[in-house]
């Protein structure tokens, strides 16, 4: 398996959750590829600990549909495909129109300052052809006024639907420029929500997700179509 090799090693506290936090991170960052065998006795070994944190974890993100596995023969990072994004995606759009329309009277100044830091750390990801690190910033854009809804419930949601997001963009958007418009975009969120533009902010809301998909899709023929 890759796993990093300057992976530091556990501390007992909070042992169960550090494990699944980690190998959800790898699995999400594209560390542990889709389809990647995942062997409970050199994981633990890695991450210094018992095979049964590592066990627990791995059934946590089977749960998750981020693992899968065959009894008593194999367990893998589960495949993800294209389809999935079709049915993620618009999910995704209707849910973040519901955030905007809840977290708009909580936004502040301070809010609009690190959205717009945030977008600048996702220009330069882009700039630098790192798709974790843009990807990263993607989320973290977003989740700045998700956070503002003050409705955990709606945040958990959408949390969980962004691991599966996240998954796609790293496999597909690595070394694709595709991605540059969506820093335009996330420039005009923030100047409608700054003037308290609801119905404007959630048609950009919905437009960055629904453009974003058909980049994704575009860069996943360019990705799957053979050299002329």
């Amino acid at each position: 398996m890759p796993i990093p090799k300057k992976t530091s090693r556990l501390n007992r506290d909070c042992m169960r959750d550090k494990v699944y936090q980690t190998l959800l991170e790898w699995i999400t960052e594209g560390v542990l590829r889709p389809g990647e065998k995942l062997l409970d006795k050199e994981l633990a070994q890695t991450l210094g600990v018992s095979r049964t944190p590592v066990r627990e974890a791995l059934g946590r993100l089977e749960e998750k549909a981020l693992v899968e596995a065959s009894a008593n023969r194999w367990t893998r990072v589960a495949k993800i495909s294209m389809d999935e994004a079709g049915l993620i995606y618009p999910i995704i759009w209707s849910l973040e129109t519901l955030a905007a329309s809840l977290a708009l009277p909580h936004l502040t100044g301070v809010d609009f300052k690190r959205m717009k830091a945030i977008n600048d750390e996702l220009a330069r990801a882009i700039a630098d052809g790192d798709a974790v690190k843009a990807s990263e910033a993607d989320a973290a854009f977003h989740d700045v006024y998700i956070q503002k809804t003050r409705n955990h419930y709606l945040s958990d949601i959408l949390q969980d639907l962004k691991i599966k997001h996240r998954r796609l963009e790293v496999l597909y958007f690595g070394g694709c420029s595709c991605a540059e418009a969506s820093v335009a975009e996330h420039r005009k969120i923030v100047a409608a929500f700054m003037t308290k533009d609801l119905q404007q902010a959630v048609a950009l809301i919905r437009s960055n997700w629904q453009t974003s998909l058909e980049r994704l899709r575009a860069c996943s023929v360019s990705e799957s179509s053979p050299a002329e």
